[in-house]
């Protein structure tokens, strides 16, 4: 026996009569039939997932790309005396080339804070089309909004392109900068050298904020920090913004950071009086790209959590009219069509004769709906009833052309051109409550005295009383002739209250195309309309054009249908439905039970030929209620159809909705053609296994350990029991058969009851003493039981990972040991040659090496980089033990090289979890920003993993634990198993510090004294003679 297993222990020889352990542990290649077939499938499932999500549900790219002329005008003097961050972190004003170059402050300050590792000059696009907007339209109005509007002044922060999603002490330093950043604008603008404000106006004491990504989050954090101005920020506009939870959970102050932000807008936002909430006057919106963002998950950026309704929504790209996009998550801060719809939003907001440069919040919020919505809201508020009438319409008696409740069709404008011809619709008596209107349109219609080619009014027959003027109206149109008695009307303009919609015709492919003029379409309830008598259509158009309209009355029971039919149903037969010839304009279809983030479908629309000629081809629009997330399909034959409703590990609404009308179509076909239409909506399922990767892409940083976890707990146990330490790959091969899928299917009941739990409870009304409902962190996150099969499913991919990355680990070391056996060894004893050996260094010299290194991570470096250290130290140590193993073959050296492999193979997994942090620090050091994070050295989250390094390093096999203490081992590899699959995704980072308590308790294994004998410990005194060279043990 060599000297080296003499030192490894007598106790670890072992029974090594068992031929089966001994085969799997001078075998670390070995691969059971099992094992393959699992891996094969795995990989598989890996790989579909990964077709799915680069090439199906798939959603058009339709932003188009601005221009711009940009200057960034640095503040040098907002240095130190202002804040701690001046040598970090800069503050900058923009101005476009051309138009403004002024450098003093002017209109009203919003401040735009890049997200993660973003560049301040994300602001140019934003920025750029607020000063055109202005310097073209804005400054050209007259009256009072006139008055009320000065030109935006975008500032912006260079953060040295910080990683904020990967560290919570980094967004809040971030938080705390930003706040003195606010104190030293507003102090621009009653500073007379540094602005050209109106004297006259009110100083600003409030800034408007955009945030891109971690900014928007980095936003509100900065209404949380001790440092900040009461009532400085009152209005938030985040573009792909993560607000719900945080991207990634592998920095504990992340997790932490968010929690803290979150859980006090909630206590804000649950106040029973108004006057106790901080946040009463603050707006926030929330604008997500969709599906094409493949950074964020854009589930992530709902507010339903956070703030009701009154404060803010969450509204996606695709919805936002005129735009119809979605947008990644660059795109979103550049993309043309969403940056004039957020820069008109802030010019409809501002009002520069207030302090807070903003009028109040309900009509903030009212503005905001109006550019940022479709306007097709259950809730959309409409002007009708509250607008008075302005226009006094003249007509001729005979201008009522439809009965009472039919259709009207206009097939053609400009017949009766040049001049105006006005058409009357009665409004029938009794309509019932679930009565509606609906006209669609080719044209834009025309605001009261417009010039255009069509005009809607609500109207009533106007009696003048004695002595009344008709001067109370702003317009007067006599559309009458001297051969008739003419009819007076006094009628309300309803053009604001016209959505617009992307225009669907033969020519159409993409909604966000503006090849087209779009259609405008208008939708009452019987409640909005009552008290009115008609409806006049008046074509305006000069000269005959091809421009339509089509209007009716429908109700309720015509044109909603619910479908009330489930997933397994829809999985197995698809839903269908065949709309009549003779059908309202639109029909509505409601599937409450498609709400799920996770499942993606096809729908198919099939019409047969038009007799009459068509107007338009069908026009579908796909919606849900959770958030404000609109897609429009145009010229519809096929469409892919995928949403962002519920989704896993969200937390609850602040304030439950009562009804939930899950995934919804409204489906617009042309009534004239006197054809059916077949609709059929599938579950796509390749494309939606696509899906999964965006919503549990943590679960492949979780569910390993879980795996690796119960293989080195069946090691571990069949050490204890024979004194054999097989390999991880014979350690894999029996798990799969026997541990894992028992595993698995405890999991997966366990994820059943999880979502029948949280299903119970989804209805109920939140409130504050709810906050801390956890049941949407555990396991899977789903509240839907249907899902069960997830659970196998990652278990099944995650399996296959591990035994790559295990081979692929082995193939290195193998490579590297190979490496190492040719280079000429130091290691003789008695003149000859003796297999590769490990040095081992006076006990001073470990304890000085361990104790500086300790030293170092509790005052210079976190212990991340540490832990990286350790694993090329434990990589070392595997390639050694591994060329030990092959020159000897001895069974002591085969048990040493499979311990080290497998702790390798578990740090390895750790790793991703450290990398993060890591990657800031050095970008600080790029920076030469040297603070410290305090929670980022504390020595007790590196020590036991330095000490079983080390001691590994140093050639020492664990002792077999033969006493009821193995079964600790047991327990701590277990809990580590169990708290991967529950708690892993969303407190990815407790996971190292698991791992450091079991390293904690192999260390005391590897020195329990009741496993010394006096032989050893006079050895061990020997080797701390200070004067003795450094031994070289086999």
């Amino acid at each position: 026996m060599s000297s080296l297993a003499k030192d490894i222990t007598q106790d670890s020889m072992g029974d090594l009569r068992d031929g089966k352990p001994r085969a799997g542990r001078k075998n670390p290649w070995a691969c059971s039939p099992y094992t393959i077939v699992v891996t094969l499938l795995g990989l598989g499932a890996l790989a579909l997932m990964a077709y799915s999500f680069l090439t199906r549900q798939m959603d058009t790219k339709g932003c188009v790309m601005s221009y711009m002329r940009p200057a960034y005008l640095k503040f040098d003097d907002f240095d130190t005396e202002h804040t701690r961050f001046a040598n970090k972190y800069a503050l900058y004003l923009y101005r476009e080339g051309g138009i403004d170059e002024d450098s003093r402050v002017k209109g009203v300050p919003v401040l735009f804070i890049p997200g993660n590792a973003g560049s301040h000059k994300q602001v140019r696009s934003y920025a750029s089309e607020a000063a055109y907007h202005h310097h073209n339209s804005i400054r050209h109005e007259t009256g009072a909004s006139r008055t009320s509007k000065r030109p935006l002044d975008f500032f912006t922060v260079d953060f040295n392109e910080d990683f904020t999603a990967f560290h919570g002490q980094t967004l809040l330093d971030q938080a705390e900068y930003l706040n003195d950043a606010i104190s030293f604008i507003l102090s621009l603008y009653h500073t007379p050298s540094r602005s050209l404000r109106d004297p006259t106006l009110p100083d600003p004491t409030s800034i408007l904020i955009v945030g891109h990504s971690m900014g928007g989050v980095v936003a509100r954090t900065m209404l949380t920090m001790p440092n900040y101005q009461s009532n400085s920020i009152n209005t938030i506009i985040t573009l792909a913004a993560p607000h719900a939870r945080p991207p990634v959970s592998f920095d504990g102050d992340i997790v932490r950071t968010y929690d803290g932000i979150n859980s006090y807008w909630q206590r804000a936002y649950s106040q029973e009086t108004t006057a106790n909430n901080p946040l009463q006057h603050v707006t926030l919106i929330s604008i997500a790209g969709g599906g094409l963002d493949t950074i964020v998950p854009s589930d992530y950026s709902s507010l339903a959590s956070l703030v009701p309704e009154t404060h803010g929504f969450t509204v996606f790209t695709s919805s936002i009219p005129n735009a119809w996009t979605g947008a990644d998550h660059l795109a979103i801060t550049w993309c043309d069509q969403v940056r004039k719809s957020v820069v008109r939003a802030l010019y409809d907001v501002i009002d520069v004769g207030r302090p807070a440069q903003t009028i109040p919040r309900a009509d903030r919020m009212r503005a905001f709906k109006k550019w940022f919505l479709t306007g097709l809201e259950d809730n959309a508020e409409k002007s009708l009833p509250r607008e008075e009438p302005e226009t006094l319409l003249t007509v001729e008696q005979e201008s009522a052309v439809a009965p009472s409740g039919e259709r009207f069709v206009l097939r053609t404008l400009g017949q009766f051109a040049p001049g105006p011809k006005p058409y009357l619709l009665p409004i029938p008596d009794g309509l019932s409550y679930s009565s509606r209107f609906t006209l669609l349109t080719s044209e834009r219609l025309d605001f009261a005295g417009q010039n255009g080619r069509l005009e809607v009014l609500f109207c009533n027959v106007f009696h003048a009383q004695t002595g009344q003027s008709t001067s109370q109206f702003q317009v007067n149109t006599d559309l009458s002739s001297d051969r008739s008695v003419p009819t007076r009307l006094a009628c309300k303009n309803v053009a604001s209250d016209a959505a617009i919609l992307p225009a669907s015709t033969i020519h159409s492919t993409d909604p966000f195309k503006n090849d087209q003029q779009p259609f405008s379409y208008l939708q009452y309830k019987a409640e909005n309309f009552s008290g009115n008598q008609f409806i006049a259509v008046i074509d305006k158009a000069k000269q005959h054009s091809y421009g339509w309209v089509i209007a009716e009355f429908s109700t309720e029971a015509q044109s909603v249908q619910r479908e009330n039919v489930g997933l397994q149903r829809l999985l197995a037969t698809g839903l269908s439905l065949h709309l009549p010839s003779q059908r309202p304009l639109i029909t509505e279809v409601k599937v409450p039970a498609l709400h799920s983030s996770l499942l993606s479908y096809n729908l198919h629309i099939e019409q047969l030929e038009c007799t009459n000629g068509e107007l338009f081809t069908p026009l579908v629009r796909q919606y849900i209620t959770e958030v404000y997330e609109s897609k429009f399909f145009v010229n519809v034959k096929d469409a892919d159809i995928n949403l962002h409703g519920v989704a896993p590990y969200m937390p609850p609404p602040l304030f439950a909705k009562q009804t939930a009308n899950g995934l919804s179509f409204q489906v617009w076909t042309d009534p004239t053609c006197d054809s059916g239409v077949d609709i059929t909506l599938k579950v796509d399922a390749l494309g939606s296994l696509g899906k999964l990767w965006m919503r549990y892409r943590i679960v492949f940083a979780a569910f390993p350990l879980l795996v690796v976890a119960i293989v080195l707990r069946h090691q571990f146990t069949v050490y204890d029991e024979t004194g054999v330490f097989v390999s991880f790959a014979e350690g894999m091969n029996e798990c799969v058969r026997t541990s894992l899928p028992m595993t698995l299917g405890a999991l997966t009941l366990l994820s059943i009851s999880l979502a029948g739990a949280r299903s119970q409870i989804a209805g109920s009304v939140h409130d504050a003493s709810q906050f801390r409902d956890t049941n949407h962190e555990l396991l899977l996150g789903t509240q839907d039981s249907f899902f069960w099969f997830l659970v196998p499913l990652f278990g099944l991919m995650c399996v296959a990972i591990c035994v790559i990355v295990n081979y692929v680990a082995l193939g290195l070391v193998s490579l590297l040991a190979l490496l190492y056996s040719l280079l000429p060894s130091a290691s003789k004893v008695d003149d000859q040659r003796t297999p590769t050996t490990f040095a081992v260094s006076s006990t001073r010299q470990r304890v000085i090496t361990t104790s500086i290194l300790l030293s170092l991570v509790s005052t210079v470096i976190p212990y991340h980089f540490a832990y990286v250290v350790l694993c090329l130290v434990q990589l070392a140590t595997c390639v050694r033990s591994v060329s030990l193993a092959r020159d000897t073959r001895l069974d002591t050296n085969f048990n040493f090289s499979n311990y080290t492999h497998s702790i390798f193979i578990l740090m390895l997994w750790i790793l991703p979890i450290n990398l993060p942090v890591l990657v800031v620090w050095i970008r600080n050091l790029t920076i030469h920003w040297l603070t410290p994070f305090s929670s980022h050295h504390n020595i007790l989250s590196i020590m036991p993993f330095i000490l079983l390094v080390e001691t590994l390093s140093t050639g020492r096999m664990i002792p077999r634990v033969r006493s009821r203490l193995s079964l600790l081992t047991n327990a701590i590899l277990f809990s580590i198993a169990a708290y991967a699959a529950v708690y892993g995704v969303t407190y990815a980072y407790v996971l190292h510090h698991l791992a450091n308590m079991l390293c904690a308790w192999l260390v005391a294994i590897h020195f329990d004294t009741s496993l010394l004998s006096i032989k050893r410990i006079g050895n061990i005194l020997d080797t701390m003679d200070p004067d003795r060279d450094p031994k070289k043990r086999p």
